[in-house]
């Protein structure tokens, strides 16, 4: 595969937590990611938060960052504009900040979104555009016969 992709929560606590449903699925597509992957700091806070929760050192994480493979690709401060109106606009999902800093930045990046997240099939990049997305469907599509 080797695509630069951007990573949401799920995947992220997936690949730390092994008895998580899409361990597998995430330690596999995370092999496949162009490194350095590329992340918001609110999905680095929702993620350091739930492997926490689950006895994981949070530094496990921020260690990826250290070694250079995941960086931050949105400064909230700079797109602080365009994330609310996204958040405005599916105020009815409801969207989450670390949401809607991912779907700012693959409208910034033109990057998939690799997620666990059913949300980010109703959301639209620049107000009409479906989001690329990389999902275990999607990977179970492409590897079994």
């Amino acid at each position: 595969m080797s695509v630069q992709a951007l990573l949401d929560t799920g995947p992220i606590v997936a690949y730390f937590i092994a008895t998580e449903l899409n361990h597998s699925w995430a330690v596999e597509t995370f092999k496949e990611l162009r490194r350095p992957a590329m992340t918001c700091e609110a999905v680095l806070a929702e993620a350091c938060f739930l492997i926490g929760r689950r006895r994981i050192s949070p530094s496990r994480l921020i260690n990826f960052l250290q070694r250079g493979d995941l960086e931050i690709g949105l400064s909230l401060g700079d797109e602080v504009s365009a994330v609310c109106a996204l958040m405005e606009r599916y105020a009815n999902v409801p969207m989450s900040l670390a949401d809607a800093c991912l779907v700012r930045l693959s409208e910034t990046t033109g990057f998939p979104i690799c997620t666990l997240d059913s949300d980010f099939t109703a959301y639209r990049a620049h107000g009409r555009n479906p989001l690329n997305l990389i999902t275990p469907s999607a990977y179970r599509s492409l590897h079994e016969p």
